[in-house]
């Protein structure tokens, strides 16, 4: 399994088949998907599933898993994807389990996906979404670099939209 990054606190790599629970676990907490699209335990397996065929394909982009380095304990996920079907933008996404808010890791998590996204493609933008209530994540991705927007309506939600343009060579 392909290591992303690794820090002294958390690894970033792909999943194994055989931690399907372990992710399915994560949107268990009604406050861990307070802010997240609503979708039901079939549509979240069917995402990590097809996760696997990213890896098979060795896309650059994909769905992660953040794993802690001393006891290899589930932290939550990160992505890169593309946004909107524009070729131009990467979409920044992560969630990641209650136990581990509060702690900066989603801020250092933010940073090494910025970094690997202008590093490993040509895309020359990195966008996220957050409701508008979700502050804390709002103060990670300013932390990480991204700059806030107007919002934007997506799906007939008010969302608050961040962009970071990659500075020219």
């Amino acid at each position: 399994m392909r290591i992303i990054a690794q820090t002294p606190r958390f690894c970033i790599r792909e999943f194994a088949p055989a931690e399907e629970e372990t992710y399915l676990s994560l949107f268990d907490d009604k406050e861990v998907t307070l802010h997240l699209p609503k979708r039901n335990r079939q549509e979240n397996l069917q995402m990590f599933r097809e996760t696997f065929k990213e890896y098979m394909e060795k896309k650059v982009l994909g769905r992660w898993g953040m794993f802690n380095n001393g006891n290899d304990e589930f932290i939550g996920i990160c992505l890169l994807r593309c946004y909107s079907n524009n070729p131009d933008q990467v979409e920044l996404g992560y969630v990641l389990s209650k136990k581990f808010w509060g702690k900066g890791i989603a801020g250092e998590m933010a940073q090494i996906m910025v970094a690997y996204a202008f590093t490993h493609t040509s895309i020359p933008e990195i966008v996220a979404v957050t409701t508008l209530e979700n502050i804390g994540s709002q103060k990670v991705l300013t932390k990480a670099g991204l700059e806030r927007k107007d919002n934007i309506l997506r799906d007939g939600e008010e969302l608050a939209f961040f962009s970071l343009r990659k500075s020219p060579q």
